[in-house]
């Protein structure tokens, strides 16, 4: 698995000439209403085994949670499962709010 900091997607999801990677948040609800990613699908982490199916293999997936421990698990798992493009966004949306959106509620 890959391994993205926050500046790194942020540079990512502003090129134009680069396909927009599958944001995937694996946080529970209430802490994606809490603060996200625009553009991030939710998808908690305890769903993602009976939703896999919904999800394309061959696409670029960003996992994302709090601090990036759930992200990493999930990422490992696509990854045992066939999914080849897959990375992990250090430091979660925490580290998006303190390196890229100083706005975004930090909890």
């Amino acid at each position: 698995m890959d391994h993205v900091s926050a500046p790194e997607l942020a540079a990512w999801l502003a090129d134009p000439s680069r396909p927009r990677p599958l944001l995937l948040d694996v946080r529970e609800g209430w802490e994606f209403d809490t603060c996200h990613i625009d553009g991030a699908t939710l998808m908690p982490m305890n769903t993602i085994p009976a939703r896999i199916d919904d999800l394309d293999e061959d696409a670029a997936i960003v996992c994302i949670c709090h601090h990036g421990a759930r992200s990493m698990q999930v990422a490992a798992f696509l990854e045992r499962n066939g999914f080849a493009r897959v990375s992990n966004l250090t430091g979660g949306v925490h580290a998006w709010a303190l390196q890229v959106d100083g706005a975004m509620p930090k909890y």
